[in-house]
């Protein structure tokens, strides 16, 4: 009896359906201007990068259970950009006088493991714009490298440090940070394995920065995604090379309030 019981089991599961491709576990990643992203793992947690409050993009308030900024700068540090801020990270520091500092960090909150690398701002080891940090993130088998402010070519060191990088965020807007060719080239010092995601550059109604044009340029496998600003990543996906994935900056549409006629503004005479 036994060995019937084992035997109609067995067949059973064998005959069991395939668990379907969309209940993969998956992570997203979503972009709301300038360096600003949110990572949602594939549990639920939620790590925003670099908050800011610019008013061209307009980013809704967020939650996040981990923080990471870069640097310091304005628009990269609003930590009033969230609603729950959780553990924040700082990558940079100020120190004494008008001297910044690297924080090294290297912690895990959860399932979510954060490191640091130090870099510059600039090609001048920070003499023009100060530090800058590399954040990488690990969870759920995916590692996840956000270059922040980089304004220089990596040395081998940083290069090994960062280690193997399956998604990378790098700024391509020059001004400030890399030009597109420039992050051309820390692309191929990286590799990333699956997707490379361009952020930090000048969109309509905010041309501080050089647009993305010059990083895009003769890229191989290149998917632009205007209407979305989510980007979804199975776990266990695979790729024979990177895509260079360009999203839609714009999160989803909110109403717009209906006003209040008991604070209409005062005609002026």
């Amino acid at each position: 009896m036994n060995r019937l019981l084992f035997t109609l089991a067995a067949l059973a599961a064998l005959a069991a359906p395939a668990p379907a491709q969309d209940d993969a576990k998956k992570v997203k990643l979503r972009w709301f201007g300038q360096s600003m992203f949110q990572l949602e793992t594939a549990g639920g947690k939620l790590v925003v990068f670099d908050p800011q409050m610019i008013p061209t993009f307009s980013p809704p308030r967020l939650n996040a259970d981990v923080t990471l900024i870069s640097h310091p700068h304005s628009d990269h540090n609003q930590l009033e950009a969230l609603k729950e801020k959780g553990r924040v990270f700082e990558g940079v520091r100020a120190g004494k006088g008008t001297r910044t500092e690297w924080v090294t960090a290297d912690e895990k909150v959860g399932a979510v493991r954060v490191r640091t690398v130090g870099t510059f701002h600039d090609a001048t080891n920070g003499m023009q714009r100060g530090k800058n940090s590399v954040w990488v993130v690990e969870t759920d088998g995916l590692t996840f490298a956000h270059l922040g402010d980089l304004g220089h070519e990596l040395t081998e060191a940083q290069v090994k440090a960062i280690g193997k990088v399956d998604v990378l965020m790098v700024p391509v807007g020059g001004i400030y940070t890399l030009n597109g060719e420039q992050a051309k080239k820390i692309v191929e010092q990286i590799k990333p394995r699956l997707f490379v995601l361009p952020m930090h550059y000048g969109v309509p109604g905010y041309d501080d920065l050089l647009p993305a044009t010059e990083f895009l340029e003769e890229q191989k496998n290149l998917k632009k995604l205007p209407d979305t600003n989510e980007l979804e990543i199975p776990v266990e996906m695979k790729a024979d090379e990177p895509a260079v994935v360009l999203l839609g900056w714009k999160g989803p549409t909110r109403p717009e309030p209906i006003p209040d006629p008991k604070k209409q503004p005062e005609k002026k005479p």
